[in-house]
């Protein structure tokens, strides 16, 4: 008999705070003893996470892995969505790529198979761990999508999961929002969910108590827990959305300006978030040529479609930019992925792979001409990089459709068993390279910051934090934020008493069901 018991997280819009709530429940549970497992069955989201096979997953069920102290599988994330361009997504299945589809016929064509992975995943789940804390998407009140939606209530049935639905209070009308929610919701589905959550609150809860009990006796669901906005966490955010909302530090004393190019198809932006934790960097993101002034440093980020995103770069003038800071000479810039292929000589997309655009010159910083290929490489990597004088053992992972070739020689940049990898000026001003991940490194970031402060006239920092510590104490810190203000005996008795009571998910009665007939 499976023996994992599952709880659900829903919201009532997207970025309620799902998916740092699910990474705090995975925590807790694992520091209770639990074997514990997170689960998403369909992500959307441009921010990947490679398993420890080279699979690529979510990057949000990959940190919650981290969180629960277990190594992330593809059962954790099986359907992976990666928009490509409007209105057509790559459809990433167990970490390799299935095929690109449009949202009409995801939706007519993949329901049945999209069902199916589902149901094995998460059976494969229960019979390896205790606890599973599966993540929702978007809102279950979508009504013109539930009739085959795969990642909200139905997941919850197919699981037998009690579901905790979680308002974010800072986006305004709350209350509106969680009991319009649970109306829209079918009868089964309402008995389904023990409770809310209200999320990011700021201020006095005193101020809020009328409400709260307005809301418990409207709607006869108690709520679990009011949740204090935390501030300065240090976990990677679940998708670009995140930057919407994205402040910038204001704090302009800090010795180092760095400037990471927002372009509209980003991946896997949260490469720059070791900066964010740095004393003396000050961290921007920019989308005109007028924002980039004089940063000590730009960071190319990954793409999903790099030739479209590279001539974004042309048509706003921030290509342009870019060569008259080189020009002058002080401001080190550095590629990451599809950031990279921008800063060579061409990219190639003949098959139209990512784009219909089949050829476009490259900045023209680096001697690599870059050919996007089927193949998708899905690998974590290792090896030793040489930055002022000084090899350094690296760490990170790489995704990417295209392969690049060099027409000079290029100085590399890191040294893998497989070869070279990466490339790098002279001068080490501009660097690229496929490693994602590649500031986690603390000496290297370390080596780099320095290079940038010894330019400026300023004196070295050396002893900087792991920011992998950081993380660990993040982890720590969520977990005991969320505990301390939710109610989790309830919680802990509403599954058992979910695991002890349900019925089970019948999947033909599910597909007559949303058939019509």
């Amino acid at each position: 008999m499976p023996k994992a018991l599952p709880l659900m997280i829903q919201g009532t819009h997207s970025d309620a705070g799902k998916s740092v709530l699910v990474t705090a429940f995975c925590r807790i549970f694992a520091q209770d003893g639990y074997r514990t497992a997170p689960f998403k069955s369909q992500n959307m989201a441009l921010n990947s996470y490679i398993t420890i096979d080279g699979k690529e997953i979510g990057r949000a069920q990959g940190v919650q892995a981290e969180a629960a102290g277990v190594i992330a599988t593809t059962d954790m994330n099986p359907i992976l969505i990666k928009p490509s361009r409007e209105n057509d997504a790559q459809i990433v299945v167990h970490g390799k790529p299935y095929q690109n589809m449009n949202a009409m016929d995801y939706r007519k064509d993949f329901f049945k198979r999209g069902l199916k992975l589902i149901e094995e995943a998460l059976d494969s789940l229960s019979h390896t761990y205790e606890r599973i804390v599966i993540e929702g998407a978007g809102s279950p009140a979508e009504v013109n999508l539930n009739d085959r939606e795969l990642v909200n209530m139905r997941v919850a049935r197919i699981a037998n999961a009690p579901v905790v639905l979680v308002g974010d209070i800072e986006k305004g009308g709350v209350f509106a929002s969680l009991v319009g929610t649970l109306q829209l919701l079918s009868e089964e589905d309402r008995e389904r969910v023990i409770g809310v959550i209200i999320n990011k609150f700021r201020g006095d809860v005193k101020l809020l108590e009328p409400g709260l009990t307005w809301f418990e006796e409207y709607t006869g669901k108690p709520v679990l827990g009011v949740i204090p906005h935390l501030q300065d966490l240090n976990i990677e955010a679940e998708d670009s959305v995140i930057l919407d909302s994205y402040k910038p530090d204001e704090d302009k004393t800090k010795d180092i300006d760095i400037a990471v190019i927002r372009y509209p198809k980003i991946s896997n932006f949260t490469d720059v978030d070791p900066f964010f934790a740095e004393p003396d960097c000050h961290v921007r993101f920019v989308t005109k040529p007028e924002q980039l002034k004089q940063p000590d440093l730009v960071i190319l980020p990954g793409s999903k479609n790099t030739i479209e995103d590279l001539l974004f770069l042309k048509k706003s003038g921030l290509a342009e930019k870019l060569h008259l800071l080189n020009e002058k000479g002080k401001t080190s810039i550095v590629g990451i992925c599809g950031g990279y292929q921008m800063l060579g000589l061409s990219i190639s997309d003949p098959d139209g792979i990512e784009s219909p655009h089949s050829y476009e010159t490259g900045l023209g910083f680096l001697s690599l001409r870059t050919a996007m290929t089927t193949e998708k490489t899905t690998v974590l990597s290792e090896g030793t990089l040489t930055f002022e004088q000084t090899a350094i053992h690296v760490k990170g992972y790489e995704i990417h459709m295209g392969q690049s070739v060099f027409e000079e020689e290029c100085d590399s940049f890191i040294e893998t068993k497989n070869g070279s990898e990466g490339c790098k000026s002279p001068d080490e001003r501009i660097l690229g390279t496929y490693f994602h991940g590649l500031f986690h490194n603390d000496l290297f970031r370390e080596r780099l910051l320095n290079k940038i402060r010894k330019q400026k006239g300023l004196e070295e920092i050396t002893g900087r934090v792991s920011f992998n510590q950081l993380r660990e104490e993040a982890f720590d810190r969520l977990a005991d934020h969320v505990r301390k203000h939710v109610k989790l005996d309830i919680i802990y008795d509403e599954i058992e008493r979910f695991y002890q009571g349900g019925e089970k998910y019948d999947e033909n009665i599910a597909i007559h069901n949303d058939s019509g007939t």
